[in-house]
């Protein structure tokens, strides 16, 4: 069942990186990743994510790197802006941002690190939604966040009229209420194609950054209930969703470098990939190769 939200999604919304010229953000470059995103038919573009270094990335960038993928997707597909944090304050802030700039919704991470609680969690989106107008889309991540929604707490938040989604939760069963009225979502590409089987309605993904094409293929067929050719789409991908690990900014870069000869800078934390790195990165293009030669 396909929830009522006016917010319209494809199977894969790519979670876009941010690249860099030595310390600028390259707009240039960013402008083309979403055009070639775009042509390849992905249903939607994630920006100042994880895998967009968005944590690293000054409210004046924020701002550059939402305006200029908005331009280039014209309307054609949904620009949506991570602007989760543990403050309350400054997440309102980075929404209101993203909603000013027309960003079609928002990714609001639940409070990380400081552990707030179920209720301490309840309020903050509460709060948030009483501050903006715009889509919320909440991201329940306990690997990163050290909390994890309870049950009470996801039926709750499903009652706020802004939050129309929730990335994570979709293998579990959820009652036909919340499943009516949530997009369930996926951040992790490699078990993609079992959440899409099961109760998922998209996935939030990396891997796309890198072949677009096939990772929406995938999706689409296994939304579609073509099992087999996703299936057959799945290890053709195989590889490249192994090698999006810790360090999936700098693992994608590297691969776009080859591909679209993109600079593969990362910003610290984050550092470029080594010597072995690289390798793997290379031999899981080949083991996918496009129709985008490698470059030498």
């Amino acid at each position: 069942m396909r929830p009522s939200t006016t917010l319209r999604l494809g199977a894969v919304t790519t979670a876009l990186i941010t690249p860099f010229r030595g310390e600028a953000v390259d707009l240039t470059a960013l402008e083309s990743l979403a055009i070639r995103q775009i042509q390849s038919g992905i249903g939607g573009i994630a920006v100042c994510t994880v895998t967009g270094e968005g944590p690293t990335l000054s409210m004046l960038e924020r701002s550059a790197v939402l305006q200029c993928c908005v331009r280039a997707a014209d309307s054609r597909v949904p620009i949506v802006a991570a602007t989760g944090t543990n403050c309350t304050l400054e997440t309102i802030r980075l929404t209101q941002q993203a909603e000013a700039l027309g960003a079609a919704a928002a990714i609001v991470t639940v409070p990380y690190y400081s552990k707030p609680g179920q209720r301490g969690i309840l309020h903050h989106f509460e709060t948030l939604a009483t501050e903006t107008s715009i889509p919320l889309i909440v991201d329940d991540n306990p690997a990163r966040s050290a909390s994890c929604l309870s049950p009470r707490t996801l039926e709750a938040l499903a009652s706020i009229p802004s939050i129309i989604g929730i990335i994570g939760h979709g293998m579990q069963p959820q009652p036909p209420a919340l499943r009516a009225r949530l997009l369930f979502l996926s951040d992790s590409d490699d078990t993609s194609l079992a959440f899409l089987s099961g109760y998922g309605t998209g996935i939030i993904s990396s891997g796309a950054n890198i072949h677009p094409r096939l990772f929406n293929s995938l999706h689409n067929a296994a939304l579609a209930g073509n099992i087999p050719g996703a299936l057959a789409l799945e290890r053709r991908l195989h590889t490249v969703m192994q090698i999006l690990g810790d360090q999936a900014p700098a693992q994608i870069k590297y691969a776009l470098r080859l591909l679209l000869d993109i600079d593969p800078t990362v910003r610290l934390p984050m550092v470029e990939l080594d010597t072995e790195e690289k390798a793997a990165v290379f031999e899981a293009l080949t083991s996918t190769a496009e129709t985008h030669p490698l470059a030498s």
